[in-house]
């Protein structure tokens, strides 16, 4: 794997063979999933990015408040909290991330986004991923984050500035945040968390 040229970026993808996306996605995350190949043109694609360690949620802030649309798969699953064992969500390809571009799109804002390493390409150049893996991973991936949660669920956030505080999980924002119930000064409050930043008590 080698870095994305920026200087290559407006080009678009040259790649014509199908057979570098999906080594990509499989030796890259380790995902099993529907085959991939490349899309010509200057629709929107979706790429994989390479996070850097441990700021997968944080490259996924700083891309959506520069207004990127992008996709974190996220999965529940069990760990040890405070001696306890207990549900919690987490990146289901630790320290890689989906983002949506046009091939003439804005990409040099990427370079310098916090969190962000590189986006991943073959020849220096970035290849796509299939829509259809995509919305295969939204499917299993939401509706998996969606049975551990429920309405009323006593919830701690375990990330940001509310770390530590537990709240009352009010229901889902978005595909990867949370509205909560917090008692901030002795008022309740409605926030908007990260879905990987809570666990259920």
């Amino acid at each position: 794997m080698q870095p994305v040229d920026s200087r290559r970026l407006q080009t678009g993808v040259n790649d014509r063979s199908g057979q570098g996306c999906t080594d990509i996605v499989v030796t890259d995350m380790n995902a099993s999933a529907a085959s991939t190949h490349c899309i010509e043109g200057p629709a929107a694609a979706w790429y994989l990015v390479q996070c850097k360690p441990r700021q997968d949620e944080r490259a996924e802030e700083n891309l959506l408040r520069q207004g990127y649309a992008c996709y974190r798969p996220q999965h529940s699953c069990e760990r040890i909290v405070r001696g306890r064992r207990q549900p919690v969500v987490e990146s289901l390809f630790p320290g890689y991330l989906f983002i949506q571009l046009a091939a003439d799109g804005n990409w040099a804002p990427l370079r310098s986004t916090r969190g962000v390493n590189r986006v991943i390409g073959f020849g220096g150049m970035p290849l796509p991923v299939d829509s259809s893996l995509i919305a295969h991973l939204q499917q299993r991936t939401t509706t998996d984050v969606k049975q551990l949660l429920q309405t009323g669920d006593s919830v701690r956030i375990t990330a940001g500035s509310f770390a530590e505080l537990d709240a009352i999980f009010m229901a889902m924002d978005g595909e990867q945040r949370v509205i909560l119930l917090l008692n901030l000064l002795n008022r309740p409050q409605q926030i908007s968390v990260p879905l990987c930043s809570i666990a259920k008590n």
